[in-house]
């Protein structure tokens, strides 16, 4: 089971709405989920999904993607929100940098993010909901080391690195984690925001990254493609049809116990809506035990060891054959 789940500031802003979760008891008591719960300020959410009006000093004008309406954030406002929410982990609002930009505007915005940073410093100056501060700079190394000195300078419990996977090429983006994750504090959760692929999270935890969180398990699994131990598989294809085996001979999550790769392709095919369940429940399921092995081979001082046992199980081809166990049909009562 998952010790953390994430919610976002922007969603529950714009609907249902803060004050009203916060009536209801805050996000905990309003979803039944009694582990931590983080939420993102919904810096890249404004940025992404709304219409951006106005980036300015005390904030950002935007109107909602949802019905149109205009709304402002500000960092001490993104606080307050979070607040109302009761999680348990706050993040800065932030400015998302783009991709790709100029190091001029890259400059300005990361010094804009400090002073934000800074405010919302002194909104919540410290209590039962941490906060923590996120790294800017897009891929200037520059940047990043002086928006992290400020950032330590000003103080926070926990450190995030921010627009990753914004649009940069994978080297890119692969080159300032492993350059920056180690930079973090070491005595505070390090944390990068928006990845990724599996390979993205083995490489972030071999940097020493701690905390990763991305859609990509969830939107993929509604899109018909599931990870396995020997890289993803497209349920869709027609090669699945008639095909009796689990999506993962080596996962025990819910759906590869009881369901056939067939089932589940006629499912997706047929536009059901167990289909996005069901497929979700082993993506997540998948990512879950990832950092499970991760935890356990660091514990064993085996790290390098099982990442290449990774690696190489990732390359090699599907196993074919009656060796393989096949996925029982479910129990129609």
């Amino acid at each position: 089971m998952a010790r953390i789940i994430l919610g976002n500031t922007y969603h529950l802003y714009l609907r249902p709405g803060d004050e009203r979760i916060s009536r209801l008891g805050g996000l905990h008591r309003f979803m039944n989920w009694g582990r931590p719960i983080l939420t993102d300020s919904g810096g890249f959410q404004v940025f992404s999904l709304a219409r951006i009006n106005r980036i300015e000093e005390n904030g950002v004008q935007f109107q909602s993607h949802i019905d149109g309406s205009r709304h402002l954030i500000t960092p001490e406002s993104a606080v307050r929100i979070q607040k109302n929410l009761g999680s348990d982990i706050m993040m800065c609002f932030d400015e998302c940098t783009p991709y790709p930009v100029s190091q001029e505007y890259a400059s300005e915005s990361v010094l804009r993010t400090i002073r934000w940073a800074a405010r919302c410093r002194e909104e919540n100056p410290g209590g039962t909901q941490a906060l923590f501060g996120i790294v800017q700079g897009s891929v200037f190394r520059e940047l990043r080391e002086m928006c992290l000195e400020r950032l330590v300078e000003i103080g926070f419990e926990g450190f995030a690195i921010g627009s990753l996977s914004v649009g940069e090429s994978k080297a890119e983006m692969l080159d300032v984690m492993r350059w920056l994750a180690p930079k973090l504090p070491e005595n505070r959760p390090r944390y990068v925001m928006g990845v990724g692929t599996p390979e993205d999270l083995v490489e972030g935890v071999r940097a020493g990254v701690d905390m990763f969180d991305c859609v990509m398990p969830t939107r993929n699994a509604r899109n018909g493609m599931l990870f396995t131990s020997r890289g993803p598989l497209q349920i869709k294809n027609s090669a699945h049809s008639e095909d009796p085996r689990p999506v993962d001979p080596e996962c025990g999550c819910y759906t590869c116990r009881s369901y056939s790769r067939a089932y589940l392709r006629h499912l997706y095919i047929a536009r059901e809506l167990l289909s996005y369940r069901l497929n979700t429940i082993h993506n997540i399921h998948f990512y879950l035990d990832l950092m499970r092995q991760m935890r356990e081979a660091i514990g064993k001082g085996s790290f390098e060891q099982w990442r290449s046992a990774y690696y190489s199980r990732q390359s090699m081809p599907e196993a074919e054959g009656p060796e393989l166990e096949t996925a029982s049909a479910p129990d129609p009562r």
